[in-house]
């Protein structure tokens, strides 16, 4: 069963793992990789990667993108959402600090943070304008 607008703005605002898609061209099949993001109802969902990188590259190309989501338990229940990119702008410290938050718990925070702003350089942050939901739970069966 189709989730209402709200039951699936709702679980993706859930700290789920993302597929992320974008076509990479002719006869190749498209990028999908896991991605955190962040999303909150009724906003447009973004991404940080890499400034540079083959998704930052193909997602720039391609003008839009794909997120999928999902989860087993209670019930299989999943939602993807596509749409064309609103706007890249450069990562700030508190981009990241804001996804890194909404996925690790909290005694692993400071670690990772030090981490990536040592090893991982220049980011971007891309925007989506979700157009096309695509959702289901498919219940206790």
């Amino acid at each position: 069963m189709a989730l209402s607008k709200d039951e699936r703005e709702q679980f993706l605002a859930e700290p789920h793992t993302a597929a992320l898609s974008v076509s990479a061209g002719d006869k190749r099949g498209p990028l999908t990789v896991p991605v955190w993001y962040q999303y909150s109802p009724g906003a447009e969902p973004w991404v940080l990667t890499g400034d540079g990188s083959r998704k930052h590259r193909l997602i720039e190309s391609q003008g839009e993108f794909t997120l999928m989501v999902q989860r087993l338990e209670p019930t299989v229940r999943y939602v993807a959402v596509d749409g064309p990119v609103s706007r890249i702008e450069p990562a700030t410290d508190d981009r990241l600090v804001e996804v890194t938050k909404r996925y690790l718990p909290p005694d692993k925070v400071d670690g990772y943070l030090e981490m990536a702003r040592r090893e991982h350089g220049p980011s971007v942050v891309i925007f989506m304008r979700p157009e096309h939901w695509l959702s289901a739970d498919l219940g206790g069966f």
